[in-house]
C-alpha cells in the first residue's frame, strides 16, 4: 500500500490517483499521459522524484518524505486567456490543505511559492500544452518540503518537520486533493477568478511592502499593491504610477531593497 489516497470531495468529483515509487518528474509523467489521450482529472504522485523542475528552468529537489504531486486538469471548456489563473487555484487549494492539516502562519508569495517566516516551504508549477485534435491540458505541480528541506539553495528553505509539525506527506495530500476541488468550484472555469483572487490576496506575502521584480535586465521596484483581475502583480512606484508585471524573479521586504 502506498499510503496515498484521495479526499472525499476529490473522489466524488471523479479524480483518480496513480502512485509511483520513483519518477523523473510528476509533471512530465502527467503531460505524457495527456499526450497519450488521458483527459483527467488525474493525480500523479511519486515517493521519490529524481529530476523535478521549477519555474524559469530551476530544478526542484525532492527529498524522501516530501510531497511531490501533479494534477492533470482538462481545460477544453476554458477560455485560453483564463487558463493561467489556474496557478492561483493551485495556491489557494494548497493553503487550504495546510489549514486542514493544522499548519498555520504561512503566506503565498507571488506567483507560485508558499513561505513560512520568509523561507520557502512549497513551490507550484503550472504547465499547459496543446494536444492533437484541438485538446488542451494543464498540469498543476506541487512540491512541499514535509520531512526535509533542500540545502545549498540561493534562498532560505524550510520544511514542516523543522517547524515542529508531524504531518505526513500522505496526510497533507488528502487535504490537498479536496482543497483543489473546492477552489476549482470557486474558480468555475475561470469565470469566478474574482473569488480566487480575494482568497489569494488574503494570504499574500508582502502586501503593502517593498517589492522588486527582475526579468532579464529589467528591474521594477515599488510597493506591492495587489494582483489584478488577470493575476498580474501590481506595483506602485514612488511617484504613484502603477505597473503590472506578468512574470519575473520576485524579492520581498528587505530583500527587495538589495535586489
Amino acid at each position: 500500500m502506498s499510503g496515498y489516497r484521495l479526499g472525499s470531495l476529490a473522489r466524488a468529483a471523479g479524480h483518480r490517483l496513480h502512485v509511483h515509487d520513483s519518477l523523473g518528474s510528476t509533471n512530465t509523467e502527467a503531460l505524457e499521459r495527456a499526450r497519450a489521450g488521458e483527459v483527467g482529472p488525474l493525480w500523479i504522485v511519486a515517493h521519490r522524484q529524481t529530476s523535478g523542475r521549477g519555474r524559469r528552468g530551476n530544478t526542484w529537489t525532492s527529498e524522501p518524505g516530501n510531497l511531490t504531486a501533479s494534477l492533470l486538469w482538462p481545460v477544453n471548456d476554458v477560455d485560453p486567456a483564463d487558463v493561467p489563473t489556474l496557478g492561483f487555484v493551485a495556491g489557494v487549494g494548497l493553503m487550504a490543505a495546510f489549514r486542514g492539516a493544522g499548519v498555520a502562519g504561512l503566506a503565498l508569495k507571488w506567483p507560485n511559492d508558499v513561505l513560512a517566516s520568509g523561507a520557502k516551504l512549497a513551490g507550484l508549477l503550472l504547465e499547459a500544452e496543446s494536444l492533437p485534435g484541438g485538446r488542451r491540458s494543464v498540469v498543476m505541480g506541487f512540491g512541499v518540503n514535509v520531512a526535509a528541506a533542500p540545502e545549498g539553495l540561493p534562498y532560505p528553505a524550510t520544511c514542516l518537520r523543522q517547524m515542529q509539525y508531524t504531518t505526513r506527506a500522505e496526510d497533507l495530500f488528502v487535504h490537498l486533493t479536496d482543497g483543489i476541488v473546492e477552489a476549482a468550484r470557486d474558480w468555475d472555469r475561470g469565470r469566478g477568478f474574482a473569488r480566487i483572487r480575494e482568497r489569494w490576496i488574503a494570504d499574500a506575502a508582502g502586501l503593502g511592502a517593498p517589492v522588486t521584480v527582475r526579468t532579464g535586465d529589467t528591474r521594477v521596484h515599488g510597493i506591492f499593491e495587489t494582483i489584478d483581475g488577470a493575476g498580474r502583480l501590481v506595483i506602485r512606484s514612488d511617484d504613484g504610477t502603477r505597473r503590472t508585471v506578468t512574470a519575473g524573479e520576485v524579492h520581498l521586504g528587505t530583500a527587495a531593497t538589495a535586489a
